[in-house]
């Protein structure tokens, strides 16, 4: 029998000359194998072999398609995108908010306080930042231990260094099933398996996490959520909670969108001998100058801080004095207020502008989820977006593992000015009006 790998050789072939174009639907696998006259087995993994060199896409209860692209060689959402409107990713930077950080600056830059600036700053940082942070990320009558705090150069390096020091190489780490992409970045280098886990309109199931087996720790988003925006409930909370004390495991809490729901408190309140909170001031501050933050169960304070100390992922010395100015100064508080009110604003544009399309969102968030109608598939409809200049993200690239994909995409809403999101979403809105094949280059 002729192997799986030379069949999925011919169809690349195929696709890179352009016999199968972007957009192509593949027959159904049984009849890709009455046709070959191979077993549906064999089929299955050449579809499945296809699918890992990213050349063609699975979409749930649709079929498999010829991709618009090659995939990146990085995540998506990684680099800032060359489009001349970037609703890809979500690094909000307001009108008159450098001027703001500024004027934080000027005690820093004195030539005693930067002289402090210069000297090496370990994982635990300093007294004064420590807690500056424990105060600035409080929320919700939560009110994290000063003495727990760790500092990290950015969110990210926090994630990886919380992920390293409670996962193994090797091990298996629970995730939603749409998940923030770096973290499928982090798991590859770290050799760690990601397992997707089922969620609802509330978050992750309970019994799904109960259900897994062999899971070292589980990473999830339960303010927020992205891509999908959902938030879960105080009840759901306390379920994962006794869930992580009955299975004797960690869950690493990313709560970056947690200051726009200062109300509501962490995973971490209910577990935080179970609970990993990471955060940072990328989004509630800037990317450029930020600081990233992890909040420890007590036994493991130590082993996230070897574990930041030998990925290289500690906080340079100039930025945190910084992140302590402004979170001491209250410029921080006053940044992430007017950042609260705009992405409430930018909400209201989206719902307005694309009235009646099939939205998963919250009226707090920076993004939205788009369930794309037919007949668009989510490859197309982004590469039909990028001829009009607007990058928007694919559901795959928060899919975990290599299979189908949902049929949506999604908005970051914090970067183009609010008149230029307008004009955006209006071309958004009559691509999807219109048909795949009508949408040529211009």
């Amino acid at each position: 029998m002729e192997d799986y790998r030379a069949i999925a050789d011919r169809l690349a072939d195929d696709i890179a000359r352009g016999r199968l174009r972007t957009g192509d639907q593949l027959p159904p696998q049984r009849r890709f194998a009455r046709q070959h006259g191979i077993a549906n087995s064999t089929a299955a993994r050449v579809y499945q072999e296809l699918i890992v060199r990213g050349l063609v896409v699975g979409e749930v209860g649709r079929g498999t398609f010829v991709r618009a692209a090659a995939p990146a060689p990085e995540p998506s959402l990684a680099e800032p995108a060359d489009a001349r409107v970037d609703l890809e990713l979500n690094f909000p930077v307001l009108p008159g908010q450098p001027a703001r950080l500024a004027q934080g600056l000027t005690r820093v830059l004195r030539p005693d306080a930067f002289a402090m600036a210069l000297r090496p700053v370990g994982a635990s940082g300093s007294t004064p930042a420590r807690e500056a942070a424990a105060a600035h990320l409080g929320r919700g009558g939560w009110a994290p231990d000063p003495q727990r705090l760790l500092f990290a150069g950015n969110g990210r390096q926090a994630i990886a260094a919380a992920i390293a020091a409670v996962v193994p190489p090797g091990a298996r780490l629970g995730v939603e099933p749409l998940t923030y992409p770096v973290v499928k970045g982090i798991a590859t280098r770290l050799g760690v398996t990601l397992v997707p886990l089922a969620v609802d309109d509330d978050g992750l199931v309970p019994d799904a996490l109960i259900a897994a087996p062999a899971l070292r720790a589980v990473y999830l988003q339960p303010t927020l959520h992205n891509p999908l925006g959902f938030t879960m409930s105080e009840g759901r909370r306390a379920d994962i909670a006794e869930v992580l004390e009955r299975k004797d495991m960690y869950a690493i809490e990313d709560a970056i969108y947690g200051f726009f729901r200062n109300d509501l408190p962490p995973l971490a309140m209910l577990a935080p001998e179970r609970t990993i909170v990471v955060d940072s001031l990328s989004k509630r501050l800037s990317p450029g100058l930020t600081a990233g933050f992890l909040v420890t169960p007590s036994r493991i304070t130590q082993a996230v801080a070897s574990s930041l100390r030998s990925g290289a992922w500690m906080a340079p010395a100039f930025a945190l004095e910084a992140a302590t100015q402004w979170m001491t100064d209250g410029t921080a508080a006053d940044i992430e207020q007017s950042k609260r009110q705009d992405a409430a604003m930018r909400q209201r544009i989206t719902a307005d502008r694309l009235a009646g399309q099939m939205l998963r969102t919250d009226p707090h968030a920076y993004h939205c989820w788009w369930e794309l109608p037919d007949p668009w598939r989510a490859e197309t409809f982004v590469a039909a977006a990028a001829r009009r200049g607007i990058a928007v993200t694919p559901a795959a690239a928060f899919t975990v593992g290599t299979g189908h994909a949902p049929n949506a995409v999604r908005l970051a809403l914090s970067s183009p000015p609010t008149d230029t999101l307008t004009q955006a979403l209006d071309v958004l809105l009559e691509l999807a009006h219109g048909r795949p094949e009508d949408a040529g280059p211009e």
